[in-house]
């Protein structure tokens, strides 16, 4: 099973043509036809975007991938006056595997008026992976602030921590009609968690994921690190953009549990069809499962 994340930026590559269909095509060929695939920074109707105009690339990425159900959460969900369309920008999720549940939410943004900012969100799904039902999850970190992006990876663990906890003692299904929101769900103790972090490794907030923290032992595992030891990493933004420093803060982080299924991490260092480059997660199934 392949997982892929890659930060698009509105799909606007290093030469500034914007092209959906362009960067789906070789996120796919790159990487191995994933069955599952993390968007960050896709934009709907946002023309201040360069290159972007009034595009609505959600329904640009459901047309180029035909074959997988698409699953977009909008950090930003605006209808400003005077305008024809509601403007949107964040994360997508497209799905090769059966969607057992969706579950996005929004992720801290507490108040830091020194810098720039605008709200996040944890994209999430629960898929039937080859073994079972497995979490999926892209996100986008705060850029600027290192207060927001402490807090949104804090909340990130919990997430982890709380659908562990109802996953291991799920909630009574007999007390409610099974045709209500109370009805039974698939729940999934795994989880894969990707994206475009904004932090270091070694960072306050990535060690409150991956640990050792002041809040104890992280409840992720850095999967590259798991698949090519504690070494250097290469850089995943600003690999192309000349006198810019290159830096790591793309990652794909899996929750111990699977952390014996990680075959492979790869890394597209060469593409610029983005600021970013993509990673893709190979998963065999977990000898426990």
């Amino acid at each position: 099973m392949r997982i892929l994340t890659w930060n698009v930026q509105w799909f606007r590559g290093m030469d500034g043509r914007v092209d959906v269909a362009r960067v789906l095509a070789h996120a796919r060929a790159w990487g191995g036809d994933p069955e599952v695939i993390c968007l960050q920074e896709v934009a709907q109707h946002f023309g201040g975007l360069a290159g972007a105009g009034e595009a609505d690339q959600v329904e640009a990425v459901a047309a180029a991938l035909p074959e997988y159900e698409v699953f977009f959460a909008p950090a930003m969900d605006d209808w400003r006056p005077g305008r024809a369309a509601r403007q949107r920008f964040g994360n997508l999720i497209a799905s090769r595997l059966p969607v057992l549940q969706v579950c996005h939410q929004p992720l801290p943004y507490p108040a830091d008026p020194a810098v720039p900012s605008m709200p996040r969100v944890l994209a999430a799904l629960t898929v039937q992976a080859p073994w079972g039902p497995l979490r999926v999850a892209g996100t986008h970190l705060a850029y600027y602030s290192a207060t927001q992006r402490l807090a949104q990876a804090r909340a990130l663990a919990a997430w982890q921590q709380e659908a562990a906890a109802v996953a291991a003692a799920p909630p009574r299904t007999d007390a409610e009609p099974a045709d209500t929101p109370f009805h039974a769900r698939v729940w999934a103790s795994e989880a894969v968690l990707c994206g475009d972090f904004n932090t270091a490794p070694g960072s306050e907030a990535y060690r409150v994921l991956v640990g050792p923290s002041a809040h104890g032992a992280g409840v992720f595992v850095d999967a590259w690190t798991r698949a090519h030891g504690p070494g250097p990493r290469p850089a995943t933004f600003r690999v192309h953009e000349p006198g810019e420093t290159p830096i790591a803060c793309d990652f794909i982080f899996v929750t111990p549990g699977l952390a014996s299924a990680v075959r492979d991490v790869r890394l597209d260092a060469d593409t610029r069809l983005s600021d970013h480059q993509p990673l893709v997660l190979e998963l065999a199934p977990p000898p426990r499962l």
